[in-house]
């Protein structure tokens, strides 16, 4: 089994910055790509941004140039860093790990961008 704690969500102001993190622990298999998906209240769970197990990155159209999408693989530890920051953007950001062995899921993050 593989467990994954997101942190880093908060409160932010437009234009401004967070760091997501998401720390997998368990039994994980290489090799293993990441994913950050987010959620709006009324609205479906989204893709935001991927890192593949071949290390390719993909983004959302609505993302794209100012979220980035990192992995530290000796800490089994993924982010995202969010710049530029709109009210839009505003969800609840979860973090997933998939691999041939699984697909596993974080509790998710609190993201609220407002003035």
């Amino acid at each position: 089994q593989v467990q994954l704690v997101e942190s880093g969500g908060g409160l932010v102001q437009p234009g401004g910055s967070l760091r997501l993190s998401c720390a997998a622990s368990g039994s994980i298999f290489r090799p293993y790509g990441m994913g950050w998906y987010r959620q709006a209240p009324g609205k479906q769970r989204e893709l935001v941004a991927r890192i593949t197990t071949g290390a390719n990155t993909n983004y959302a159209d609505s993302v794209r140039g100012r979220f980035t999408i990192s992995r530290d693989s000796a800490r089994n530890t993924g982010y995202l860093q969010m710049n530029s920051l709109k009210p839009e953007d505003t969800a609840v950001y979860y973090c997933n790990l998939y691999s041939s062995f699984g697909d596993y899921w974080g509790q998710g993050t609190q993201v609220t961008v407002s003035s």
